[in-house]
């Protein structure tokens, strides 16, 4: 997608983003340029209610409706970071919410296919990404614990939701020498978790604590937990 100096010029949160990925991820050590020359791109502001927009570029989760976030800046930034995306890679989404995060993923890697539990933030997230230009990702109805087996192996795996443990389903639809970050434990304490396969078993590096909204799904916690 060519988002281009007019598009820059005519937004009025342009200098907003600027200041977010000077301040709060160069700052704070995020360094892949692909990373934050995407995270200046993408207007987080049009995935929010006018309610929330001008809150937009605060380091800081915000509503979306229906008990879910949109991940604050750093948090999200961390995670596309670790991932180490490449163009030519296919990626899954473990909870599509708002689409702020999807639009990321498809700036930084080749396929996008993204799992949201809630129907109506799909659609939401669906009519967003269009409008701004970014026509090439799936977006699934679904439980995201079962991963989307038709259009596996996967390069790499976001999970965007905290889970009790890793979704067997998810580390069995990573590609060799593949990689998901998934943050695991429970409502008082979480890790994020960057996972590589290495011969069809999981490595596991834990980076930051973290805390997420539960993954709810058949591989993860019960509805209402």
């Amino acid at each position: 997608m060519d988002t281009g100096p007019v598009q820059q010029i005519s937004d009025p949160f342009h200098i907003r983003r600027v200041a977010m990925v000077e301040l709060q991820l160069r700052a704070r050590g995020i360094r892949d340029p692909r990373v934050l020359a995407a995270m200046e791109r993408v207007p987080r502001h049009e995935f929010l209610g006018p309610e929330f927009q001008r809150e937009a570029y605060e380091d800081r989760p915000l509503p979306i409706g229906h008990g879910q976030t949109v991940s604050q800046p750093y948090i999200v930034a961390a995670m596309l970071e670790a991932l180490e995306l490449q163009p030519a890679d296919t990626v899954l989404e473990i909870g599509t919410g708002s689409g702020y995060q999807t639009a990321l993923l498809a700036e930084l890697a080749g396929k996008v296919y993204s799992i949201e539990r809630h129907a109506p933030l799909a659609e939401r997230a669906c009519q967003t990404l269009e409008r701004l230009g970014y026509t090439g990702v799936r977006v699934l109805v679904g439980d995201g614990t079962e991963g989307w087996p038709a259009a596996a192996p996967f390069d790499a795996i976001l999970v965007s939701a905290a889970a009790p443990k890793l979704p067997p389903p998810l580390l069995e639809q990573m590609a060799e020498g593949g990689r998901m970050i998934v943050p695991v434990g429970f409502a008082a304490s979480q890790d994020l978790e960057l996972v590589r396969k290495q011969q069809g078993q999981p490595l596991i590096t834990r980076l930051d604590a973290c805390r997420f909204v539960p993954l709810i799904g058949r591989e993860g916690f019960p509805s209402g937990w």
